[in-house]
């Protein structure tokens, strides 16, 4: 496509552009990745413009979920409740909330919080995810919460159900929300189970909304803010090629971030304005 396009397409979203210049869902309903050239094909979307999660499109936890879920492997504090999941004025809200609640084989927790995925439950595993991919661009604009002990993510898991690879396409820890951390895990020819990641220094991510975006292709995966590039992993060997689905989470606590303490604010929302992911046309 030619420069005139390219000017078109971005004198409109500048022109409806919300908080800090960046798309409104509205704005950039029909365009293509943020500030990103070449031709892109829209193959998932989420607006949030209802009332109500689209649950054709996402569960509202892991896929092991048992009236609730959590991820034990992290020592996380929450459990995922449908409850602390809702839409409402153009945004999904996922909500963090200081209450004991009994879930995992009687394990007491002490916050519940919310999460979306387009992958399936256990009972589906024979059927096909709500939504996965392989290879592409993923987006979200959204804005975070921070506070110590709180962790929002935005990633990526196998149809498998297995726990690799996992692309971290945004997580910030609450204490620290000037730094986005960006990672990869996956196993290796070997068998044996690999991490890489980086973080830059950037703005108080949680002042704001902020674009999120992957772009992940068979030579490289490049994570994106705003429309910048902030990060590239170029090792062949370590980049999936297999078909992975969207998590969106507020997690709380856990030996990352650490337990919240007594200025982490509740409740705590991780507000996202859309989901969306594109491939290439060409």
């Amino acid at each position: 496509m030619g420069i005139g396009y390219w000017a078109a397409v971005l004198t409109g979203l500048a022109c409806a552009a919300g908080a800090g210049g960046l798309p409104t869902s509205e704005a950039a309903a029909n365009s293509p990745p943020y500030l990103l050239g070449g031709d892109w094909v829209r193959v998932f979307s989420d607006e949030f413009d209802g009332s109500a999660l689209d649950r054709s499109k996402w569960t509202t936890c892991y896929w092991w979920d048992d009236g609730g879920c959590t991820n034990l492997a992290n020592n996380e504090l929450q459990w995922y409740q449908r409850r602390n999941v809702s839409v409402a004025d153009g945004n999904l809200r996922l909500t963090a909330l200081p209450e004991t609640v009994i879930g995992h084989e009687g394990k007491t927790f002490a916050y519940t919080s919310g999460m979306v995925t387009s992958g399936r439950l256990y009972a589906q595993r024979a059927g096909a995810d709500r939504f996965a991919a392989r290879q592409g661009y993923f987006e979200i604009r959204a804005k975070i919460p921070r506070g110590k002990g709180l962790w929002p993510a935005f990633w990526l898991l196998p149809s498998t159900q297995d726990a690799r690879p996992e692309i971290d396409i945004m997580e910030v820890i609450g204490n620290a929300p000037d730094v986005l951390e960006m990672h990869l895990h996956y196993t290796d020819e070997k068998g044996q189970k690999q991490s890489v990641g980086s973080n830059i220094r950037t703005v108080d991510l949680s002042a704001d909304w902020h674009v999120y975006g992957l772009e992940w292709r068979p030579d490289a995966v490049i994570w994106y803010l705003d429309g910048k590039e902030a990060w590239r992993y170029q090792n062949a060997p370590g980049i999936p090629n297999e078909p992975m689905y969207l998590l969106l989470n507020l997690a709380v606590g856990g030996d990352w971030p650490g337990a919240p303490d007594d200025k982490t604010v509740f409740p705590a929302e991780f507000l996202v304005d859309y989901v969306r992911v594109w491939q290439r046309g060409d």
